[in-house]
């Protein structure tokens, strides 16, 4: 018996995600037309004699996360159930915490997701690779090849290439250690919950020795890359599973639309229904777009590529959208044009109106080119980027918006360029 844990972190580790996370939490943001996180699950029910799949995180329970699992629970009949921790506890400090849970029912081994990761998820291959390589008893990393620069923003395996063994594990090194990175995506067995006790009673220890403050936090806050897998390493315990399919983090809102055009591509073969078909009294549909069954569109609209379109959504006559996800009961009315960007809840753009923003893809001439996760300043200016307007923005007619941020609620009267508009 098999179980999976998807770490979905908290508020505050959606700062990036501002202003899309103030509406709802960043792991139900949808991506491809589904909340983040049921491409998690997907891929976890496909997984045989996997029956459980448990949420990980300090997020207070509210109506959108509740509601999702219980969706999901009756779409996927297996049960998924959320944790909360009632601190934020790191990738190990939270698995540890709720070990009884995982352990229940003796699984003999168990999935570790990180929530904010796009993949193709090879799971089922994660297993077959564990029984072929190492003792029954290893743990598996999943990899992926990174350039030479970009790897120092992962942490970094340096593995035996005949065994696939990890002899070196280093969390975002300031110098190159080597081109293979961590995809936040683990195979453990029971035994994992020894290790991470031990760093438990050392940190226990340690707070003995320093003035007490908030030690029971401190102490069971543990990291499963920084305090686990580097002490894992070289020892037998652990090794690499690399994988050639597709992978990206999801950090920020301009790798959501990137992640989008990913799954979007993989829906060929996984979900080609979700695909929107060319067909007579229609849109005009050009690459991947997925478009909820609900949108009311003009047939005279152009869409896509890598669009996504969500519930309600209203696009009038000659509407052009590109590289963009529409949020539910966005209206884009009639000649508008939208382009990588992301249109927040119940959102309005005018007539004649023009919304865009500069993508933040990798370099695609680099095969192993990740997206960069950029911050939202460089040298004092908003760092171009995609363009995202928060719910209920309203943008009026012949309105230029280009690479910029507008906060929920705003009517605005003009246009704008590189500007946050508070």
């Amino acid at each position: 018996m098999l179980k999976a844990v998807i770490l979905i972190g908290g508020p505050q580790k959606g700062t990036r995600f501002r202003p899309l996370s103030f509406e709802v939490p960043k792991p139900l943001f949808p991506v491809a037309g589904v909340p983040m996180l049921q491409h998690h699950i997907e891929a976890c029910v496909k997984v045989p004699s996997l029956k459980e799949i448990l949420l990980i995180g300090f997020y207070q329970p509210n109506e959108e996360l509740n509601r999702f699992l219980f969706n999901a629970q009756q779409e996927f009949k297996m049960s998924i159930r959320y944790l909360q921790e009632f601190a934020a506890l790191g990738t190990g400090g939270g698995i540890y915490h709720f070990r009884d849970q995982i352990l229940s029912g003796s699984p003999e081994a168990f999935f570790v997701l990180n929530a904010d990761v796009c993949s193709a998820f090879p799971l089922t291959e994660m297993l077959n690779f564990q029984k072929e390589h190492g003792e029954p008893n290893s743990f598996v990393i999943l990899g992926t090849t990174a350039n030479r620069k970009q790897s120092m923003n992962y942490g970094c395996i340096v593995e035996n290439e005949e065994t696939n063994e990890v002899l070196h594990y280093v969390e975002k090194p300031s110098t190159f250690v080597s081109d293979i990175i961590n995809c936040g995506i683990y195979l453990f067995n029971p035994e994992i919950f020894q290790h991470i006790g031990a760093v438990f009673q050392k940190n226990q220890q340690d707070m003995f020795l320093e003035e007490p403050t908030n030690g029971w936090h401190r102490a069971e806050a543990i990291r499963l890359e920084q305090d686990i897998f580097t002490a894992l390493a070289g020892q037998g315990k652990l090794y690499v599973y690399k994988t050639l399919s597709f992978w990206s983090q999801i950090k920020s809102a301009g790798s959501a639309i990137y992640a989008s055009r990913l799954y979007l591509n993989q829906y060929h073969t996984t979900h080609p229904e979700r695909l929107a078909p060319n067909k007579e009294g229609g849109p005009k549909i050009t690459g991947n777009v997925y478009i909820h069954p609900t949108a009311n569109i003009d047939p005279t609209a152009v869409l896509g590529p890598n669009v996504s379109i969500g519930t309600g959504v209203t696009i009038g006559a000659g509407v052009r959208v590109r590289e963009s996800i529409i949020l539910h009961g966005a209206n884009l009315q009639d000649q508008c044009c939208v382009l990588n960007s992301i249109v927040g809840w119940d959102s309005t753009i005018g007539k004649w109106a023009r919304v865009e923003g500069t993508p933040s893809d990798p370099n695609p001439n680099d095969p192993f080119a990740k997206i960069d996760s950029e911050t939202l300043f460089r040298d004092g200016k908003l760092t171009p980027s995609i363009t995202i307007l928060g719910c209920n923005v309203t943008i009026p007619s012949e309105v230029i918006i280009l690479n910029s941020i507008v906060l929920p609620h705003k009517d605005l009267n003009r246009g704008f360029k590189n500007q946050i508009i508070l």
